[in-house]
């Protein structure tokens, strides 16, 4: 279902969807520059139990985080300038831990691990909302 929020909206069904990843989840983050990618990711670490501050690994590529109930991992692949690029990421590593969180997984081609859920965001600015998509 789509749905148009506000970003606190948007925090709170973040929230919500933490709640219901199971341990091994891959979330695909789809969306244009500004779309609500990385608040999503925010909200999603903070309801997986992460403490720390979450940042955009833009140019790391990857963070992990110590959540409740093991790692979380954010990989941010904007930066990646084929796909090929990706091969040399530890997909198997980055699958083990409690969830995988894929900001732009489309520039990681073939090489991105299957995801489990997909977010897609797009960003209406003239009304300073976003829309959502939740889908497994």
């Amino acid at each position: 279902m789509v749905e148009l929020v506000s970003e606190p909206a948007l925090v709170a069904k973040a929230l919500v969807l933490a709640d219901r990843l199971e341990p091994g989840a891959v979330v695909w983050l789809e969306g244009d520059l500004g779309a609500g990618k990385t608040t999503m990711v925010k909200a999603l670490a903070r309801g997986l139990g992460v403490a720390d501050g979450v940042t955009s690994p833009t140019y790391a590529l990857v963070h992990r985080y110590q959540g409740r109930r093991g790692p979380v991992f954010h990989l941010d692949c904007y930066r990646l300038r084929q796909p090929d690029e990706a091969r040399d990421l530890d997909w198997e590593g980055l699958t083990v831990g409690d969830v995988l969180l894929i900001e732009w997984p489309d520039r990681a081609g073939a090489w991105a691990a299957a995801p489990t859920w997909r977010v897609r965001l797009a960003h209406a600015a003239e009304l300073d909302r976003r829309w959502l998509e939740v889908s497994r």
